[in-house]
Formats: structure tokens, C-alpha cells, sequence
């Protein structure tokens, strides 16, 4: 494995080289849960997923740790203007994020730790910065005093002269660039005892916290939207560093979810939640758009652009249920070469698809010559790629959850009997028949695209019935 990622940090491409040989520790920023879950909010859920699935493939021992902020200004403000308990707000939105991860075929973290489940260590590490002169308290709140920590801005390439952390002026900072690590205690809010009074924690120093606690004071990755990179994770690194951690090793970020070339999110009104979008494509049809382009590029969300990837994933999953069909059972095989190549090169998964596309074709060109121990080992890389992916159309996670899984493996021979039926009409330029049978295909609801290789087909929308014809 000869796996290279793009370490936001240094702004190189630098190969993995784990700090335990054989085991890989990571940390992704999951999710604060004010509400419900977007496309996206889960997309940072679904590109690590591969980055996790591709050192399991190479027998890593992997640590991952996902966590839940359930405590945070947004949340106490949300639950507050509906009425209701913030534990309670937080707990309904936690459940909803934990399906839209398991719908999605993310693999459950090996640990996924509350913010609120681990005050004792936020205290422990708020007091190694006091002692080391990295915090102060004042009025019970503690800050972090951002001049002592010289590297400040180093992750994100802020000058200090031009940082603004984005909250309220807190009571009896030194600094208006300092943040916040606990707030005072407020009437109507909640609070746990510490050595500085009653409070809360501040955001930062939450992941901070949990993330030496699981993966200790050194770890391998830390992962996060680019969102986060400024000040989020910048605080975090001041943090954890100033209090002697060597914290995270490498860095990385995924982009975002936009739309009309501005990111997701609640306060442009542009939210697709989880649950409207499964109405019109499937949770597997979900999963491969939202991984289909590189992690680090934003994805420009559109419903052609949802409804192509759908169709570019039938297209694969048509072809192994086939092959399935005509072949019997086809166990998991190898990736190919090319595919390594492409996860390896920073998870460039677009690469991969291509790779995956490129097999499929070989495939189908095998199936129809009869070449069946050909289409076993076509079939064995295929299913290796996608699971790599997460996208296996064999994976019970897929198979059992869909009704039309099986039903597309016959669709595709009976869909790929009439495009046959069609390439004779036009060899023999019988184009009445040749259009025939594309135009009742497409009523019903079958896309048909040419290519060199041949033609392709697609599940789209039926058209709608002709009145005055008959059917």
C-alpha cells in the first residue's frame, strides 16, 4: 500500500505512514446535532468512509472515532424556541444522524463519545494549559491566550492581525483574537462544576478533549469539512499542542455540498434533507453520488446530476446481477492495479469509478460472447471496487434493502434482448423497428445511450401514455 493524502497542514501530498505499524487512528468531526441532516452534512461521513474501507482492505487495525457535540450554543437556542428539554433536542437530531449514517452504509465508528460524556477531561486539559500559562480564567470562564501560542494560524494561514473567532465578546478577555474553552454558568442554561465555577464547555475544546482521550495524545488522522479548518480545527491544534499533545499527524478536508455555487446549509434555505432525497433515488444511488467526486472538490448539487449518478450506478449494478444470473454465485475478488492506483493518489475516487466503468464494459462484452469464467473474475474485481467504495450491489446492506435489486438483473437481459433486436434493425437499416423499440422503451422508462461500445441503458422517468394512440 502506497497510500498518499493531501495534508492540509502542509499543503503537500505526503505519504501515510502510520505512528503504530499496522494500525491507523483517526478522528473525524461529526456531527452537531441542532437539527436534521443534510446531504450535506453526511458527505464528510460518506469520504472518510472510504478512507476507512481502504485500510481495513489492507488489514489495518483501525481506530475511528466519529463524535457527537450535544452541548453548544446552537443547540440550547434551537431547542429553546421550540420548547423543548436541549437533551432532548439533541438526542432526537443524534438519533437522526445515526440513520442517516447507517442508511447510507457508513460503518459505525469504533467509538462515538458525547461531548457532554466527557467534562472530566475537558477540565483535566483546560488545567494543563493554565498551568503552562496557554489559558487564564477570569469571571468564571476560560480562554486560551492565542499570543502564547506562536504556530497560531499555521493550519490555516490566517495572520493574527486578521483573526475574529466569531462569538460574543466574552467578560474579561485579555484579547479579543483569545477563545473561549468554558463558559460561566448562565441562568437557564446547563452547567457541570469545575475548578473556575459552574459552566460549560466552549466548542474546541470538546474534540480536543475526546480525541486524546481514545487515540491518546498523538494520532494518525484528523478529519473534517473545510468548514472547519478555521477556527475549529486551528483551535484545536493550539490547544492540544500547547498542552504538550503531539495531536494530529495528518490533516484532512473534505468540501462542500453547494448549491448554485454556494454551500448547504440551513441559513440559505437550501437544505436537502436525507429523507426528501430518498424519495427519488435510493439509499445506494445516494451513497455512490455523494462519493462519486473527489473529497476535496465541492460537489454542485442538482436533481440531473443526482438522477445521472443513479443511472451511472444501475448501469454497474445491472451488469452483476446479470452476470450473477448467468453465471451463479461470484465471490468477492481483487481490485485491479489501475483502481489501487487512483484510491492511493489521495482517495481520487473519480479515477476509480472510471476504472470501475471501464471493467463493467469488458464485462458485458464478455457475457455477450458467452466467456463466463471471464465474467466470474470481471465480476470479482467489480465487486472488490465497489466495496471498497461502499456501493457493492451484493452487500446485504444493498441487496436486502432493495426490492429491485434481483428485479434489475432481469430487467437488464430483457432490456439488453431488445437493444439487441435494435442493432439488427439498424445493420439492416430498418429504422421504423430500430426507433420501435427505442421509443417503447423509452415509455417505458428506459433510457437508451449510444456509445462506441455499444449501447447503454438506464432506469429513468416513463413517459407519459400518448392519448388518441393506441398502446
Amino acid at each position: 500500500m502506497t497510500l498518499r493524502l493531501f495534508d492540509t497542514d502542509t499543503r503537500t501530498m505526503r505519504d501515510f505512514a502510520p505512528l503504530v505499524p499496522g494500525c491507523a487512528s483517526v478522528y473525524l468531526c461529526g456531527a452537531t446535532v441542532q437539527g436534521e441532516p443534510h446531504i450535506g452534512h453526511v458527505r464528510s461521513g460518506v469520504a472518510f468512509d472510504v478512507l476507512r474501507r481502504w485500510l481495513l482492505a489492507h488489514d489495518y487495525d483501525v481506530r475511528f472515532i466519529r463524535n457527537v457535540t450535544d452541548i453548544e450554543d446552537k443547540i440550547l437556542t434551537k431547542a429553546a424556541d421550540a420548547g423543548r428539554p436541549w437533551w432532548e433536542w439533541a438526542a432526537t437530531h443524534e438519533r437522526a444522524f445515526d440513520n442517516a449514517y447507517r442508511t447510507l452504509g457508513v460503518l459505525p465508528p469504533s467509538a462515538e463519545p458525547r461531548a457532554t460524556g466527557h467534562i472530566t477531561q475537558m477540565v483535566e486539559l483546560m488545567q494543563r494549559l493554565i498551568d503552562r500559562d496557554h489559558a487564564y480564567a477570569s469571571e468564571g470562564n476560560v480562554y486560551f491566550d492565542v499570543l502564547s501560542y506562536p504556530d497560531y494560524g499555521k493550519l490555516s494561514g490566517h495572520r493574527l492581525d486578521d483573526v475574529h473567532q466569531g462569538e460574543s465578546a466574552g467578560l474579561g478577555k485579555r484579547d479579543g483574537r483569545d477563545f473561549t474553552l468554558w463558559k460561566a454558568a448562565k441562568p437557564g442554561e446547563p452547567s457541570w462544576p469545575s475548578p473556575w465555577g459552574p459552566g460549560r464547555p466552549g466548542w474546541h475544546l470538546e474534540c480536543s478533549a475526546m480525541a486524546e482521550f481514545y487515540l491518546g495524545s498523538e494520532f494518525d488522522i484528523h478529519c473534517g469539512g473545510m468548514d472547519l479548518v478555521f477556527p475549529h480545527h486551528e483551535n484545536e491544534i493550539a490547544q492540544s499542542k500547547a498542552a504538550g499533545d503531539g495531536f494530529a499527524r495528518y490533516w484532512l478536508h473534505n468540501g462542500w455540498v453547494t448549491m448554485g455555487g454556494e454551500k448547504m446549509s440551513k441559513s440559505l434555505g437550501n437544505v436537502l434533507s436525507i429523507p426528501n432525497v430518498l424519495r427519488r433515488v435510493r439509499p445506494v444511488e445516494l451513497r455512490y453520488y455523494l462519493g462519486s467526486a473527489h473529497y476535496r472538490s465541492m460537489l454542485e448539487y442538482s436533481d440531473k446530476a443526482l438522477h445521472d449518478a443513479a443511472q451511472s450506478y444501475q448501469r454497474i449494478e445491472a451488469f452483476v446481477h446479470r452476470a450473477v444470473d448467468r453465471a451463479g454465485e461470484i465471490p468477492v475478488g481483487k481490485w485491479t492495479d489501475a483502481f489501487a492506483a487512483a484510491i492511493d493518489d489521495d482517495l481520487a475516487v473519480p479515477k476509480a469509478l472510471a476504472e470501475v466503468h471501464r471493467v463493467v464494459h469488458e464485462g458485458n462484452r464478455a457475457l455477450e460472447d458467452s466467456e463466463l469464467d471471464v465474467v466470474r473474475e470481471l465480476v470479482g474485481q467489480v465487486r472488490a471496487m465497489l466495496g471498497v467504495l461502499g456501493v457493492d450491489p451484493l452487500d446485504p446492506q444493498w441487496f436486502t434493502a432493495s426490492d429491485s435489486s434481483a428485479a434489475l438483473g432481469a430487467l437488464d437481459v430483457l432490456v439488453r434482448a431488445e437493444l439487441d433486436r435494435r442493432q439488427q434493425a439498424r445493420t439492416e437499416k430498418d429504422w421504423a423497428t430500430a426507433d420501435s423499440v427505442r421509443d417503447r422503451l423509452q415509455t417505458a422508462g428506459v433510457e437508451v445511450t449510444d456509445t462506441p461500445g455499444g449501447a447503454e441503458w438506464a432506469l429513468g422517468t416513463p413517459a407519459p401514455p400518448q392519448r388518441g394512440k393506441a398502446n
